[in-house]
C-alpha cells in the first residue's frame, strides 16, 4: 500500500505515520509537510525524530518525509505522479481559530489553493481513497448537540471554519464529477503529547509554569469534547481501509462516494474542571510544584470572536460503520500529555 499524509510534521500527522509503520508494515508512506514556524520548530523536528528512528525499527517499509507547500501545484503533481498513491490522507492545513482572524491569507493558502491541488492531483492520478480533515469547527454556533453529520453547517464563525467547510464542498464536487472515493472527518479538539502549543492545555501549561495568568474565556462556561490523538488517529485508520462504494444513481451518473464523519470523544468538559483535572496532572508529573497558587493565576473572561459555548460530537454514524468510538478519558490524555512535557522541556 502506498500512502500519502500531508501534514506529517504535524500533530496528528505523526501520529498517524507512526502508527501505520508500527500496524501496517510492510508499507511505503510518502510525509510532505512545510515545517512552518505558525508554532514552535522545535516540537515538528522533535515529531519527525521519532518518524525517524520507528521507520528505522520498520526496515520492511519505505518512509520518504518531503518538505513543501501544498499550494505549490508542481510538487503536488510531481509526487502524485511518481509514486501513484493507493490512499491520500490530507492532514495538512492552517489551524487555529483565532489566528485567522488575524492572517486569513494563509488560509486560503493552505487550506483552499492546498486543498484544491491535492484534488486536482487525485483527479488526475486516481486514487482508491482520500480522506481528509475537516473540524467540528463547521458546526457554527449550533444550539443542537450533540452535533451530527446530518446537521446544518452553513453559519461558521471563522474562516478556519468557512475554509473547513469549503474543503467538504470541494470534495463532493470532486467526488461527484470525477467518481473520487473521498471522507471528510470532523475533529474534535484534539490534544496529547507533543501536541500543538497554540492550544488551550499546551497555552495553559506554558503560562502556569512562566507564572503568567491563564484566560478562561466565557467565564468558564465553554464545554469542549476533547479527543485524545491516539482515538484520532485509530478512527483515521479504519476510515482509511473503507472507501465509499462506487455507484451509479437512476440517470446512470455516479453517485458521489463520499461520506463524512464525527470523530469526538462524546463527552463535552466543563473548561473550569479540565483545567482543574489539567493542574492535578501537572502537579503530579512534576511539572508545577504542590503548593502552586492556582486561583491567583487564573482570570475568567468573557467569549473571544471566532469562539463558540460547546462542541459535542454524535459518534453514532463512525461507531455504527467501523465499530469504533473513541474512549480516552480526559484525565488519562492530560496524564500522558504532562509526562511528555516533562520529559521535553527537562
Amino acid at each position: 500500500m502506498k500512502v500519502l499524509v500531508t501534514g506529517s510534521a504535524g500533530f496528528i500527522g505523526s501520529n498517524l505515520v507512526r502508527r501505520l509503520l508500527e500496524t501496517e508494515s510492510p508499507i511505503e508512506i510518502v510525509g510532505l509537510d512545510s515545517v512552518n514556524d505558525y508554532y514552535d520548530v522545535k516540537i515538528k523536528q522533535y515529531r519527525l525524530y521519532q518518524l525517524d528512528k520507528c521507520a528505522a525499527a520498520h526496515p520492511e517499509s519505505s518512509y520518504l518525509f518531503v518538505k513543501g507547500n501544498l499550494a505549490d501545484k508542481a510538487l503536488i503533481d510531481s509526487l502524485f505522479g511518481q509514486h501513484h498513491f493507493d490512499i491520500v490522507v490530507n492532514l495538512a492545513a492552517q489551524a487555529g481559530v483565532r489566528y485567522s482572524i488575524e492572517n486569513p491569507g494563509a488560509y486560503v493558502e493552505s487550506n483552499l489553493i492546498g486543498f484544491y491541488n491535492i484534488l486536482e492531483a487525485c483527479r488526475h492520478n486516481p486514487v482508491q481513497h482520500l480522506v481528509y480533515a475537516s473540524s467540528s469547527s463547521v458546526y457554527g454556533g449550533n444550539v443542537k448537540v450533540p452535533f451530527a453529520e446530518t446537521d446544518q453547517v452553513d453559519n461558521p464563525v471563522s474562516l478556519y471554519a468557512a475554509t473547513k467547510k469549503s474543503n467538504e464542498l470541494m470534495a463532493h464536487a470532486y467526488s461527484k464529477l470525477y467518481n473520487i472515493p473521498s471522507t471528510g472527518l470532523r475533529f474534535f479538539t484534539v490534544y496529547g503529547p507533543a501536541g500543538r502549543p497554540d492550544m488551550a492545555y499546551f497555552g495553559f501549561t506554558n503560562k502556569l509554569l512562566k507564572g503568567q495568568t491563564i484566560q478562561i474565556f466565557n467565564y468558564g462556561n465553554c464545554k469542549r469534547d476533547f479527543t485524545y490523538v491516539d482515538d484520532i488517529v485509530e478512527g483515521v485508520q479504519r476510515v482509511m481501509h473503507k472507501a465509499p462504494e462506487k455507484k451509479n444513481g437512476a440517470d446512470g451518473l455516479p453517485v458521489p462516494p463520499y461520506k463524512i464523519y464525527n470523530i469526538g470523544n462524546s463527552n463535552p468538559e466543563n473548561l473550569l474542571d479540565f483545567v482543574d483535572i489539567l493542574q492535578q496532572e501537572l502537579v503530579r508529573a512534576g511539572v508545577l510544584p504542590a503548593d502552586y497558587d492556582f486561583e491567583a493565576h487564573k482570570q475568567l473572561v468573557p467569549m473571544q470572536p471566532g469562539d463558540v459555548p460547546v462542541t459535542f460530537a454524535d459518534t453514532s454514524a463512525l461507531e455504527h460503520d467501523f465499530g469504533f468510538r473513541p474512549h480516552t478519558s480526559l484525565r488519562e490524555g492530560l496524564r500522558r500529555f504532562a509526562e511528555w512535557y516533562r520529559e521535553f522541556y527537562s
